[in-house]
């Protein structure tokens, strides 16, 4: 009876790419440890390099650029051996590394040819010894198993600070058996591939890349010494049609529940993608394709074995065609990499006391403009420093000039056409005006420059008109919003039609419409100046904790961020032009109590948002088509922060590509965030993320002029410094090497050759020196007041015949060396073949163990540093093998001398033998 069950992919065939399409450039490590030493995404292959003692990261893409090469670049992660490595099966770019420092940390990594982060997003700290293994939950989203000698860990990535569990069993009874989660499938053997270079490591490439037209089912990249070889398994079918029983539907790369959800006892499966499918070439292609995550590769020496699933796990839902193949993948963001970092300390404010952490929700908690800002203070009266970012430092143990607003603070925000007046709503219903006088507050302020008064209940928030100056809109307790005009202190405007608390309100960019969310579920959209009652009403979030909204895409769309049903904050996009038809599309992001702050950047169509208490600052880019949410990196601070306030376009360093400037507010102190794009050329003016800039921070018109039924237009400016060329205009880059070829490493010369060489280069230059004649052959005798300058020549001369001399000795050891090269050719190729096999040359070997000449007895040290560097007495394992292999190493040597010495036969006793 057969072992194993006939398989359809028995006769699959392994091919291994041409030289020429081999990933070269690699210098890959050859440490102990149990994890793997290559990983692949979709896009990215990560491996470990023997730089830095294995603590180097290489990076490397899966496809070759448009030059059909591929870029190799390296990243710096550990200050110890990298063990294991794992990307996420739902985040291409986000890769988890593990090391014997005892440390988790996990990437945002880029494409090779661009910068890579200098630090991890996250670090975990099991603080359970040396770890060896992670892995990535299959079907929840930031969930990783992490194991060391000792246990296996659980972890949330968005929770660092301590383990969901440490211990070797899982919840519910389920074991972790060294970090494979439970997958039920059978499996069978599959033809195997022998290849020539000594394996480091193997990692199969996820399905999405494969080639469906040519029936691959599996890619493997093998890892060598000094490149990644791609092996390529086909079934032997007709190409050029698409195979159903090949290539089942299988698995997306969308999460089936969050961390928490599993922790809390969720089974949920990961499903497929919606039925959607593509044609190309005249046949379906899946795009979107993964198996569970699993090692099918073993390796040993240059032996790989690989198996394949027998069953697949069935899908939960089936899908309404008989072949439903997942989209192509979606556009990806230009601002994906997007890095926020906190700019240096000494633009700090610092020693900020007295901080009010108790602003309404509706409130952003504190507000800026390109001069000063402006932030409540916790003290009786409703009193708000402003402090001149001219003069950031550190503040003063006494009492700052503050404004008294009598009252406590709801909202208040900088008038955008007027930097010195500052606006302030409060909780007895009125709108107070206040100025700032030239060069900052030098004394209390306690009468305000007007007062606004008209609603009867606490003011919600209040908002500038984009392009009409003194233009206020406030919400209010009173469920209305009104109109006011600063210049004659009058309400003008009152609209109606809110059920239940404002939670948001946001002009359109062009002024001509405001838009509102509301408690009662409610998105309106009103046209001011024409009807008191909204022209637009759709359903909003069904979450009631909060919610702001922001006009996206040059008005054409609303994005709101809000609560689901289950109190997760999400996303959600509006059509302004048919809000009753529900949000377009969505996008949750986490679970917290804060609602999801909104600055929208219309030149980059990128938002970002945060919320107050958070540490996290979420940023996505805004298509106008599916999926329209793309996802960019995300900027994470120490320490919560109380609010986050964006500076004007023109702040941002063009020359570091910066695209957006913040400051956050944190509990004491408040510092400048800079959000840049990672670029190469940055002495070139990126005009691709910069095009003109509306010139917000000047009016267009008056609001008497607006309220008349005007309508104003923005003067738009170039960012370009005079001294920069734009990059679209700059010369094609010529591609540089970031590494030697490959050929370098493997032809490198050996100890012999090179010191042939000196040798050669030494006795040719002396010898020139025979050529010109001495100086004493032209003497003809002196007087003797000319004695001293021959003296000197003479000198001069002896140093000319030790040189004569010194060449004749170095060209007669030059021929002993070369005869003794002869003598021992035999010896020296198999001590070089010897090197090359064992990975370590006899001079490291040397080294190791301290031994200057080879015999048994020197040999033995081994024993005393095998003991020292035991793990016990604060070594390692790592050490310990160097050790012995370095020991059988010089035990290899001595066998090959010992060779060598035994006497030869004369040509004749060989002769005679050969008869």
């Amino acid at each position: 009876m057969n072992r194993f069950k006939t398989s359809k992919f028995k006769n699959t065939t392994p091919k291994i790419a041409k030289r020429d399409g081999w990933i070269g450039n690699v210098r890959a490590g050859s440490f102990p440890s149990q994890g793997a030493n290559i990983k692949s995404s979709p896009r990215l292959v990560a491996f470990v390099t023997e730089q830095a003692g294995g603590g180097i990261l290489g990076l490397t893409s899966v496809d070759p650029g448009s030059d059909g090469k591929w870029a190799v670049t390296s990243i710096s992660c550990h200050a110890d051996l990298i063990t294991d490595l794992d990307f996420s099966p739902f985040d291409d770019d986000l890769l988890a590394t593990c090391s014997a420092d005892e440390t988790v940390k996990l990437w945002r990594v880029r494409d090779p040819d661009q910068e890579q982060p200098g630090e991890a997003e996250v670090t975990l700290c099991p603080r359970e010894g040396r770890l060896e293994l992670l892995s990535f939950h299959p079907t929840s989203s930031g969930l990783l198993a992490v194991g060391s000698s000792k246990t296996v860990q659980i972890w949330d990535a968005s929770r660092p600070d301590a383990p969901l569990a440490g211990t070797v069993e899982g919840r519910n009874g389920r074991a972790l058996h060294m970090q494979a989660w439970r997958i039920d499938a059978g499996f069978c053997r599959l033809s195997h591939c022998v290849t020539d270079a000594p394996t480091r490591g193997v990692a199969a490439v996820p399905k999405l890349v494969l080639d469906v037209s040519s029936c691959e089912v599996m890619r493997v990249l093998q890892l060598t010494d000094s490149s990644i070889v791609p092996v390529n398994y086909h079934v032997p079918r007709k190409v050029n049609e698409f195979h159903a029983d090949l290539y089942p539907d299988t698995v997306g790369q969308t999460a089936a529940m969050s961390a928490e959800e599993w922790w809390k006892g969720g089974d949920k499966q990961v499903r497929p993608p919606l039925s959607s499918s593509f044609l190309c070439s005249g046949f379906l292609l899946g795009r979107r394709s993964s198996l569970l995550t699993c090692r099918w590769a073993t390796f040993c020496g240059c032996h790989i074995s690989y198996l394949l699933p027998f069953s697949l796990l069935p899908l939960p839902l089936p899908l309404p065609l008989s072949l439903s193949l997942p989209l192509p993948p979606g556009p990806s963001s230009k601002f994906r990499h997007l890095q926020g970092g906190v700019l240096h300390r000494d633009t700090h404010f610092t020693n900020l006391r007295g901080l009010n952490l108790t602003t309404p929700g509706e409130c952003d908690g504190f507000c800026a403009n390109r001069h000063r800002v402006a932030v409540p203070l916790a003290t009786a009266g409703g009193q708000i420093a402003v402090l001149e970012l001219s003069q950031a430092g550190k503040l003063a143990d006494t009492g700052l000039p503050t404004i008294q607003n009598s009252v406590n603070v709801a909202d208040f925000t900088w008038d955008p056409f007027e930097c010195h007046r500052l606006v302030v709503a409060g909780d007895d219903a009125k709108i107070r005006v206040w100025l700032v006088p030239n060069g900052g507050l030098t004394e209390v302020l306690t009468e305000p420059k007007a007062v606004l008064q008209g609603h009867t209940e606490k003011i919600y928030s209040i908002k500038f008109h984009p392009q009409a100056s003194g233009l206020l809109a406030s919400s209010s307790y009173d469920l209305t919003v009104r109109l006011w005009d600063l210049e004659s202190g009058r309400e003008v405007k009152v609209l109606r039609g809110h059920n239940d608390q404002i939670f948001g309100l946001a002009w359109s960019p062009d002024g001509k419409l405001l838009a509102t969310v509301c408690k009662d579920g409610k998105v309106r959209i009103y046209d001011p100046r024409k009807s008191a009652d909204p022209v637009q009403e759709g359903s909003g979030p069904e979450g009631q904790r909060g919610a702001r909204l922001v006009w996206v895409c040059d008005g054409r769309y609303l994005m709101v961020s809000g609560f689901d049903c289950r109190s997760e904050r999400t996303l959600y996009l509006y059509s302004t032009k048919s809000l009753s038809s529900g949000a377009i599309a969505s996008a949750p992001t986490d679970v917290s109590p804060s609602t999801l702050i909104p600055f929208y950047d219309p030149d980059t169509s990128v938002v970002i948002l945060t919320g107050k208490g958070d540490t996290r600052v979420y940023v996505f880019e805004i298509v106008p088509e599916a999926p329209y949410f793309l996802e960019c990196a995300s900027f994470n601070s120490s320490e919560p922060h109380k609010g986050l306030a964006f500076l004007p376009k023109t702040e941002c360093d063009v020359r570091d590509v910066e695209v957006a400037r913040g400051l956050r507010l944190s509990k004491t102190s408040i510092e400048p965030v800079a959000f840049k794009v990672p670029r190469i050329r940055k002495e070139f003016f990126q005009d691709d993320v910069y095009p003109e800039t509306a010139v917000w921070w000047e009016s267009s018109l008056t609001a008497s002029a607006w309220l008349a039924g005007s309508d104003g237009k923005y003067r738009h400016i170039s960012l370009k410094p005079k001294d920069m060329t734009p990059v679209s205009e700059a010369p094609k880059e010529v591609q540089v090497r970031k590494y030697l070829p490959s050929s370098h490493y493997l032809e490198e010369k050996t100890d012999e050759q090179k010191k042939d060489e000196l040798l050669s280069a030494m006795i040719g230059k002396l010898g020139n020196m025979e050529e010109n004649p001495l100086p004493q052959e032209s003497f003809q005798g002196v007087d003797e007041d000319e004695w001293a300058r021959y003296l000197a020549q003479i000198i001069v001369m002896g140093t000319q015949v030790v040189g004569r001399a010194f060449a004749r000795a170095l060209r007669q050891e030059y021929a002993a060396s070369q005869a003794a090269a002869e003598a021992r050719g035999r010896a020296g190729q198999q001590s070089a073949a010897t090197s090359s096999i064992t990975g370590m040359s006899l001079q490291e070997a040397q080294q190791i163990l301290n031994v200057s000449t080879l015999s048994p007895e020197e040999i033995q040290k081994y024993e005393h540093l095998f003991k020292v560097n035991d793990k016990t007495a604060g070594g390692s394992f790592y050490l310990q093998s160097k050790v012995v292999r370095a020991k059988e190493r010089l035990e290899e040597e001595l066998c090959i001398q010992s060779q060598d010495d035994k006497p030869k036969p004369p040509p004749e006793q060989k002769q005679t033998a050969g008869t």
